[in-house]
């Protein structure tokens, strides 16, 4: 009876073994071709996007790409991704990109990322990874995106970095920026680029080489550069939507602190004018200061 029974047990782990060995191994296409190609058109018969591949594997279902390249065409700019592989579904029309994923818009904006889910309906993409968008003089770091594939709207999820470096070399000496800023948060931050608004959100830090700015939601709004408004003037291809790369304004919100050097201001609201240079404070103020003057002899008032 034992014997029966531990035979029993070593069928039942052979044929699970083997239904798991089925499973996993690679299935075959149906088709493979070389240099795949799809398209789609708007209106008029404009080409709204198109998506290709170097070789592809149609499947029942979907369709995998090796070397992917994707365009789509819009009004003010055109967008481009490719990845070294992708699965095109067939049913819903979206788009799963993997490995060295390139989101680059013709207005300069460029977003790398390890996956990305396109989806061309909604004109929506979205990664759980580590994404790096970069423009002009800007970089920003963090953990998750979603957002407009042209990146005019994109909120990151957290963990965000970003890095203002300086421009000292510009027609307009005065426009220069002669230091690097770094904000950080706890995310989400959310960028509108028609707006010219950065918030971030949660645990936000700004740091100068002069001061370091604390608060709980920062809204930091951009301006474009004489260099930018040339290029619009001059029909270059710089959308009127396209965020300027210099700060304007900055304006902190809950739990303001402000650190510049021993001295130190509370308070409920903070707004930093990179015009003069200005910070003031707003909302129950108060400043604490360090002096290594004697107060002790030092004459008041009545």
């Amino acid at each position: 009876m034992f014997k029966g029974f531990f035979l029993t047990i070593i069928l039942l782990l052979l044929i699970t073994s083997f239904l798991y060995a089925q499973d996993q191994a690679p299935q075959e296409s149906d088709q493979q071709i070389n240099d795949f190609s799809l398209a789609g058109y708007a209106e008029k018969g404009k080409k709204a996007w198109e998506l290709s591949g170097k070789t592809a594997d149609i499947f029942n279902e979907v369709v995998k790409l090796k070397d992917v390249i994707g365009n789509m065409y819009g009004e003010e700019e055109d967008v481009r991704l490719t990845a070294d592989k992708g699965d095109f579904n067939k049913a819903d029309g979206k788009v799963r990109l993997e490995n060295n994923v390139v989101i680059t818009t013709s207005t300069g904006t460029k977003m790398t990322t390890d996956s990305l889910n396109w989806d061309r309906k909604n004109q929506l993409v979205t990664t759980q990874d580590k994404v790096n968008i970069q423009k002009e003089n800007m970089t920003i770091e963090a953990y998750g995106a979603k957002g407009e594939p042209s990146l005019k709207k994109v909120a990151l999820e957290k963990d965000v970095k970003l890095d203002i470096l300086p421009v000292e070399k510009t027609e307009n000496p005065a426009e220069g920026l002669k230091e690097k800023i770094t904000v950080t948060c706890d995310g989400p931050l959310e960028i509108d680029y028609e707006k010219n608004i950065a918030t971030f959100n949660n645990n936000v830090k700004v740091e100068k080489s002069d001061s370091t700015i604390y608060s709980d939601k920062m809204d930091v709004y951009f301006t474009r550069s004489n260099k930018e408004e040339s290029k619009e003037s001059s029909g270059s291809q710089v959308s009127g939507s396209l965020m300027g790369s210099k700060i304007d304004k900055i304006v902190a919100r809950g739990n303001v602190k402000v650190v510049r050097g021993e001295n130190i201001s509370y308070s409920d609201e903070a707004i930093y004018s990179s015009a003069d240079r200005k910070i003031i404070l707003n909302g129950r103020p108060k400043l604490i200061i360090y002096s290594s003057e004697e107060l002790g002899n030092a004459p008041f008032g009545n």
